[in-house]
């Protein structure tokens, strides 16, 4: 974990959370919850704290967050690296309907009702009740405050979840479509392979598109270019 290794390399950080989840996961660093305010409120941040590096290490769909970072580092003159998961590709069995967007899986699921898994959290989900007519699960992290954009079975859980606990689930639930954002790595990837070994089509959201920056796939890569960055007196 990224905060544990930097935390063991005794340099200072500030660990940032965007606010959505109710009760984040404890980190080994000082940290802050909520938005900046922007690109402008991130960069006022910046010299205000005297950041002198920003790891941008939210998920692949944070995309507003991830534009804003590239803005503000910019206009500040600090190096930025995101940190981001491979993607997942397709193996053998796998049956993906591939989309750019949200709207577009809304489009590919069928017309007649069916049962929907959709795992791509809360904060896409509306677009989905232009097709009532299928019986759709969600899962949270926390249980969704106020009413929901269509009737739904809610999953209250944290992940990583395991094929065999999505394989239990979806059978349990008779899931004939899985929605999946591509978001890489292992903690989510089970969805994915569970449905594989079942059969069932996965509509694959593409990852938003992001400006270009400096990026990596592994924390040792990351600690690599700050230890890098300190060495240049970055």
């Amino acid at each position: 974990m990224l905060a544990a290794e930097i935390a063991r390399a005794r340099l200072q950080a500030v660990y940032s959370y965007g606010g959505r989840t109710r009760a984040p996961a404890a980190q080994p660093l000082p940290t802050r919850i909520g938005g900046f305010g922007g690109a402008v409120g991130l960069a006022d941040y910046i010299r205000r704290e005297g950041i002198t590096q920003v790891i941008d290490a939210t998920h692949p769909f944070a995309a507003e967050m991830s534009r804003n970072a590239v803005v503000a580092c910019a206009e500040t003159g600090t190096p930025l690296i995101a940190l981001e998961r491979t993607p997942w590709t397709k193996a053998q069995g796998d049956n993906w309907i591939e989309v750019a967007d949200v709207a577009a899986a809304v489009a590919a699921l069928p017309e007649n009702p069916t049962r929907v898994f959709l795992g791509i959290g809360r904060q896409h989900i509306a677009p989905f009740g232009d097709k009532p007519q299928h019986a759709y699960t969600l899962r949270f992290v926390d249980p969704p405050e106020g009413a929901l954009p269509f009737a739904a079975d809610v999953i209250v859980s944290r992940g990583p979840f395991t094929v065999d606990g999505e394989l239990e689930m979806m059978r349990s639930r008779s899931i004939a479509w899985v929605v999946a954002r591509n978001s890489g790595g292992g903690g989510a990837r089970a969805k994915v392979d569970a449905a594989r070994k079942l059969g069932l089509p996965v509509v694959m959201i593409a990852r938003p598109q992001l400006p270009e920056r400096a990026r990596a796939e592994s924390i040792a890569e990351v600690m690599a270019w700050l230890h890098h960055r300190a060495c240049l007196g970055a």
